[in-house]
């Protein structure tokens, strides 16, 4: 279960039963809410009304969500704690709402519930159940039960209804004037609404607790709704608290190098990575789907690629378990010819693509290929820091070799480089320099696995054709007049080759990222002056471009392209390589300083934001912006540690 709260605490994500896929809120049939309201003085005032002013973030290290949210006009401020239960299927809140006037006052929380199930307005239940005091919506084997209780109270009053069809907005409006219906049962787009009454004293608060549990069926729910009230929500809370804390003090990287801000950034993406990490093994981009009512998607797929470098950042942190099922995930993916598509869900469902299978008229693989060559360096990466031999032996035949021979055979005979597909942005076909970078770190890997296990004819192949890689990627792809390496390049109708010399950050990073050429190397130290003349923002937001006059999510308002967190970070990566003494980190820690200001409150990374006025665009959270911080952060403090040394 994942569940996503607005900036105004209300609940817009739900996704159940894999993080991902599906999500029974927002998802593909319409922008949907929990809302929040308090009927106080003959008067309803939901959370999203501008009279409140709201805070939303987590508890400093620990996976538990905060709201602060305060209405001077009707003297009623609410905080609560917000979790996921670590062990089981229940969203759990304990809502604490205090009477600002000096009179005892009488107070109506309010808790509403629009669900789609599976995203579709269609053939929901939503019924009271007497048998157990809740409200439980259903569809098909997804069941969810509400509850809430007050001072050991059960809610005093309930209503169902319907909302989004027949001209109906919501049942949440039958409780603006303080009283419900108690309809006991709905079908098709069905939504719910709980009542909490209680009596408030002066310059006091009263407690309330909410719950959505989720199973296959109503007998399921029902066992876990007895958990809850047999074991208090309170006691579950702190069970989850002290599993968060616990989780976040195995990492044994010290941080007190690091100044406050960058060290609960730090803690943050460390726990916004793991929640969007399914206990099956996929990890999503983001689950923030606000990006669904702009465009015709959401990033709740997982990416190879991001996915690869997200578990990565898991072992560099020592939480091995959380990478490996990533990797024991990815291996029942890959297409019997050895490559992986463009994007999955986390069910291992194939995602949805824009890829096309005929490229001007001919077949071509809709693929990017770095996604494989991502996956199987990270895998030896993985390998590296915990020499799980059994484990690499598992993935060798069904992961390892089929990988290798596939991005062998995709390499074009003239110029030693890989065959076109498209790059890590999504946009350009071709040979992508990051692309090429990939893949050569891939066979390199490969040639590595291969000889460690004694398959040494493998071995020399995939270090021959690697080594030819690199010898083309610094001949080929490199623009010795302008001190580039090009976008990416591809063979036209008349087999000449086609360049795009467009400076873009992935093709600097890659090489250094899949050591194909260390930094210090002339035409790496050509290629960072040019990414620092033509990609840095010069505004108020002085971070990285993706690349010369990137469009994607570009405001009308602005001069220049957005700065990606990522981009940024691959720029301060490359002066921590370069470092040689303590005054050459000063540069990169401003960059992860940069990063931290650009957080949320709550501590969520955008992928980019507005060039001038720093705010943040497209997804957020972007999880691969949490891996790249961590990363770097490691990078570091490592280096600091070698000079202390």
């Amino acid at each position: 279960m994942l569940v996503g709260l607005d900036l105004k605490g209300q609940v817009r994500d739900f996704y159940y039963p894999f993080v991902g896929e599906a999500n029974h809120v927002s998802g593909a049939s319409g922008n949907f809410v929990h809302r929040i309201g308090v009927f106080v003085d003959d008067q309803i005032s939901w959370l999203d009304d501008p009279s409140w002013r709201v805070s939303c973030g987590l508890n400093e290290g620990t996976g538990i969500g905060s709201l602060f949210a305060e209405n001077t006009g009707i003297g009623i401020s609410i905080s609560s704690r917000d979790v996921v239960h670590n062990e089981q299927n229940i969203f759990l809140r304990h809502f604490t709402v205090h009477n600002h006037h000096d009179k005892t006052r009488e107070v109506k929380l309010y808790l509403s519930q629009q669900f789609r199930i599976h995203e579709s307005r269609r053939g929901d239940t939503g019924f009271y159940d007497p048998r157990v005091n809740a409200v439980i919506h259903y569809k098909g084997d997804t069941t969810m039960l509400v509850n809430a209780v007050c001072a050991g109270h059960a809610f005093q009053s309930y209503n169902i209804g319907l909302f989004g069809i027949e001209g109906k907005e919501g049942t949440y409006l039958d409780a603006e004037d303080g009283r419900l219906e108690k309809n006991p049962v709905e079908h098709g787009s069905v939504d719910s609404v709980l009542e909490l009454s209680f009596s408030i004293a002066p310059l006091t608060s009263n407690d309330a607790y909410y719950w959505v549990a989720c199973g296959s069926s109503v007998p399921e729910v029902h066992a876990l709704d007895k958990l809850v009230l047999d074991d208090t929500p309170d006691r579950l809370i702190a069970s989850t608290e002290a599993y968060w804390r616990a989780w976040l003090d195995k990492e044994d990287t010290d941080i007190s190098n690091l100044s406050p801000e960058l060290q609960t950034l730090y803690k943050r993406s460390l726990v916004v990575m793991r929640v969007h990490a399914d206990n099956r093994g996929g990890i999503i981009a983001s689950s923030d789907t606000d990006m669904l009512h702009h465009g015709r998607d959401t990033y709740s797929y997982v990416w190879p690629r991001d996915a690869a470098i997200i578990a990565h950042t898991f072992d560099q942190t020592g939480y091995r378990d959380v990478s490996k099922r990533f990797f024991e995930f990815v291996v029942n993916q890959l297409e019997p010819s050895g490559y992986l598509m463009h994007k999955y869900r986390t069910d291992g469902v194939l995602g949805s693509s824009w890829h096309p299978w005929m490229i001007n008229g001919q077949p071509r693989l809709p693929i990017q290929e770095d996604e494989t060559a991502t996956t199987l360096f990270m895998l030896w990466e993985h390998y590296e820091r915990y020499k799980d031999i059994e484990f690499i032996e598992s993935m060798y035949n069904t992961f390892i070799e089929p990988a290798a021979e596939f991005m062998c055979e995709y390499i074009e005979s003239i110029t030693g480089l890989p065959q076109a597909s498209f790059d890590l942005w999504e946009e350009k076909y071709g040979t992508s320099t990051y692309t090429a970078a990939s893949v050569y770190g891939g066979l390199m890997a490969a040639a590595r696995f291969a000889n460690m296990l004694g398959k040494d004819d493998s071995a020399r192949t995939y270090q021959a054709i690697s080594q030819r890689l690199q010898t083309a990627i610094g001949t080929v792809l490199f623009d010795d007049e302008s001190g580039t390496f090009v976008k990416h390049v591809l063979h036209t109708a008349d087999g000449d080759l086609e360049y795009d010399r467009t400076v873009d950050s992935s093709s600097l990073y890659g090489l250094i990222l899949f050591g194909v050429f260390d930094i210090e190397d002339e035409k790496m130290q050509r290629m960072l002056k040019a990414v620092e003349e033509k990609l840095q923002v010069h505004g108020e937001s002085k971070g990285f471009v993706r690349y010369e006059g990137d469009a994607y999510y570009r405001m009308q308002d602005a001069d220049s392209p957005n700065p990606w967190v990522i981009c940024t970070l691959w720029v301060a990566r490359c002066y921590i390589e370069m470092a040689k003494t303590k005054d050459d980190l000063a540069y990169p820690l401003e960059l992860l300083e940069w990063t931290s200001s650009h957080a949320t409150a709550g501590g969520v990374l955008a992928e980019q934001m507005h060039p001038h006025t720093r705010e943040q665009l497209s997804t957020a959270p972007l999880v691969w912006s949490h891996a790249e911080y961590v990363l770097a952060v490691k990078a570091y403090l490592n280096k600091l540690k070698e000079f202390d040394n």
